[in-house]
C-alpha cells in the first residue's frame, strides 16, 4: 500500500516571505494536491536572533490572498503538531541523546574565540579550516578530551554544542527528483552543529526528526538547501530512519531579469518590480518594500506568474486556474537551472486576467479604491470600455480619469498637432447638438456627429479630435460616443464649451 504524500512548507520567521518562498508553497501544495495527498505548514524558528515580529502573519495572509491553504500548521493544528519548532524542544533532545549514546555525536566545548583562532592560523598557512574528521581531536571536545574531563565540563555547566561525527571518506547519495543522484564525500563536509547551548537543535536536526515524525514523504524546497542534503540523508541514516526517508526534490533558484544571479529581496527596489507578494513594512528600518497584490496584480495572475517561474506544462497553454495547475503539475516538468524572472510576462499575465473578468467583477474590485463618487452603473461601464486598455485594475482609474472628473490638463502634443482653427467652432457646435438631443446614448451621439460633419463637409478626424480633447483631454481612449454616454449629457456639454475655450486659449 502506498504512503499517502504529504509535504511541508518550512520556512523560518527572519522576515517576509519573498516570491521564492512563496513559488516553494505553491509547489508543495500542487505536488500535493496532484496525489491526493496533504501540505503542512511548519514554522521553523529555532534561530531565535534572527526572529522577526509579524513574519508569520505576513507568510499566512499572503497565501490567503494567493488562494491557496495549507491543511495542518500553526495556524489551524492538526495531529502531528505543535507545528513551531521552539515549542518541540522537548522532543529533539530525546534523538540528540541516542545520537550521543551511539557514539555518532559529541559535545564541543570550543569557546567562540577558540573557534576563530584555529580558522585564523589556517587562514595564515593558506588552509581552508572546517571542524571535521581532520581537526576535531585538535579541538575542545569530548573525542579529544579525557573521559572524566569530559564530565567535568558537563557537570560545572560549561557551554556546549553537540556536533555530529561525520565519518571520514564516505560517498552520501541523494535521489533528487528533479536533478537525478547527487553524490557528495564526506570530506566536504564538517560536524555540524546539530544543537545549540540554548536548548535549541539546528536547522538540519530539526527538519529531519519533523519531517520524520510528521511522515513527510517528499521534501521540496529551494536549491539553496542542496548541499545540506548528504547531510540530512546522513542523519536519517545515523537515526536508523533511513527506509523511511522522504524523497527530495531541489528548485531552481529564481534570478534576476538579465539571469546574472539570484533575485533577492532588495531587487524590487532596484529593478522597478515588487518581489513580495504582499507589501510589507520594516519596522526596524521604517522601510516599505511594494507587494504585488499592492500593485495591482489579481491573485490568479500571480499564481500563473509563480508557477511559471521553473515549471512548464509541456504545452501551448499559458493560463491556468487552479484546478488546471493541480491537473498539470508534475515535478518532472521542473527545470534544473535558474529561473528568469521576466517583469514583462508579469504584467502581461495580468492583463490577461483583467480580459477575462466581467466589468462587474473589476468594478468590485476598483471601487474600493476610489476617493470619488460614481454610480455603481457608471462604473461597470467605465470597466467594460477599459479593460481592454490597462495591465491593471487601478488603471481604469488613472487612465480613465476623465471619466470621473473634468480634465485640467491636455495633451500638449495632440493640442500643438490636431487642434485647428475650426475645432472650437466644431465643439461648441456638437454641445448644443448634444444638449438638444433627448436621447443621450452612444449610437444616437455617433449617428448626430456624422451627419454634422456630413452636412458641414468637415474632415472626420478634425471635428472628432476637436470633441475628444475636450471632453477627455487626451487624444486617444475608447469609443468617444460610448465615453460620453457614460459621463453624461450636462457634463460632456459643460466639457465641450468651457474646455474647447480653455484649449484654444492655451493654442492661443
Amino acid at each position: 500500500m502506498e504512503k499517502k504524500v504529504r509535504v511541508r512548507y518550512a520556512p523560518s520567521p527572519t522576515g517576509p516571505q519573498h516570491i521564492g518562498g512563496i513559488r516553494t508553497a505553491l509547489y508543495n501544495y500542487l505536488f500535493a494536491k496532484s496525489c491526493g495527498g496533504e501540505v503542512l505548514l511548519r514554522i521553523e524558528d529555532t534561530d531565535q536572533t534572527r526572529f522577526v515580529e509579524g513574519a508569520e502573519d505576513y507568510l499566512l495572509k499572503s497565501v490567503e490572498w494567493c488562494g491557496f491553504e495549507f491543511d495542518e500548521g500553526v495556524h489551524k493544528g492538526g495531529e502531528y503538531g505543535p507545528y513551531r519548532q521552539s515549542e518541540r524542544k522537548h522532543i529533539y533532545l530525546n534523538f540528540v541523546q541516542q545520537l550521543l549514546d551511539k557514539g555518532l555525536a559529541y559535545y564541543a566545548f570550543d569557546s567562540a574565540e577558540d573557534l576563530n583562532q584555529a580558522r585564523k592560523e589556517h587562514e595564515a598557512l593558506k588552509q581552508n579550516w572546517k571542524y571535521d574528521y581532520n581537526t576535531r581531536m585538535m579541538m575542545k571536545n569530548s573525542l579529544s578530551l579525557p573521559a572524566a574531563e569530559a564530565e567535568e565540563e558537563l557537570a560545572k555547566g560549561t557551554a556546549y554544542t553537540v556536533r555530529l561525527k561525520v565519518p571520514a571518506d564516505t560517498n552520501i547519495t541523494v535521489n533528487d527528483l528533479i536533478r537525478g543522484e547527487v553524490t557528495i564525500n564526506t570530506k566536504e563536509l564538517d560536524d555540524k552543529v546539530i544543537f545549540k547551548s540554548d536548548g535549541l537543535p539546528t536547522y538540519h536536526l530539526a527538519n529531519v526528526v519533523d519531517d520524520h515524525l510528521m511522515k513527510i514523504t517528499h521534501v521540496i524546497r529551494g536549491e539553496e538547501w542542496l548541499p545540506s542534503a548528504p547531510f540530512h540523508v546522513l542523519l536519517y541514516q545515523m537515526l536508523g530512519w533511513e527506509d523511511e526517508m522522504p524523497a527530495f526534490a531541489h528548485l531552481p533558484l529564481l534570478l534576476k531579469p538579465n539571469g546574472n544571479g539570484k533575485l533577492s529581496k532588495r531587487d524590487g527596489d532596484a529593478l522597478g518590480f515588487p518581489v513580495f507578494p504582499m507589501e510589507w513594512h520594516d519596522q526596524k528600518t521604517d522601510e516599505i518594500y511594494k507587494g504585488y497584490k499592492e500593485d495591482g496584480y489579481l491573485p490568479e495572475a500571480f499564481l500563473n506568474i509563480l508557477a511559471f517561474l521553473g515549471w512548464n506544462p509541456g504545452t501551448e497553454q499559458e493560463l491556468f486556474t487552479m484546478d488546471e495547475l493541480i491537473a498539470a503539475f508534475t515535478l518532472d516538468r521542473v527545470v534544473k537551472s535558474g529561473a528568469k524572472f521576466d517583469p514583462e510576462k508579469a504584467k502581461w499575465f495580468n492583463q490577461q486576467y483583467i480580459l477575462q473578468k466581467s466589468s462587474e467583477e473589476l468594478a468590485a474590485l476598483l471601487k474600493p479604491e476610489l476617493t470619488v463618487e460614481i454610480s455603481d452603473e457608471q462604473l461597470v461601464a467605465i470597466c467594460g470600455l477599459m479593460k481592454e486598455r490597462v495591465g491593471f485594475v487601478p488603471e481604469i482609474y488613472s487612465k480613465g480619469l476623465y471619466f470621473f472628473e473634468n480634465p485640467t490638463a491636455f495633451d500638449e502634443k495632440m493640442v500643438k498637432k490636431k487642434w485647428k482653427e475650426a475645432s472650437q467652432g466644431i465643439a461648441n457646435d456638437m454641445a448644443i447638438i448634444f444638449e438638444n438631443t433627448s436621447n443621450f446614448v452612444a449610437t444616437e451621439l455617433e449617428a448626430l456627429f456624422k451627419n454634422y460633419v456630413e452636412e458641414k463637409e468637415l474632415g472626420f478626424g478634425v471635428a472628432m479630435i476637436a470633441l475628444r480633447l475636450s471632453i477627455t483631454g487626451v487624444g486617444g481612449g475608447p469609443s468617444l460616443f460610448d465615453t460620453a454616454e457614460i459621463i453624461g449629457k450636462e457634463e460632456c456639454v459643460q466639457r465641450l464649451r468651457a474646455n474647447s475655450l480653455l484649449i484654444e486659449s492655451l493654442k492661443g
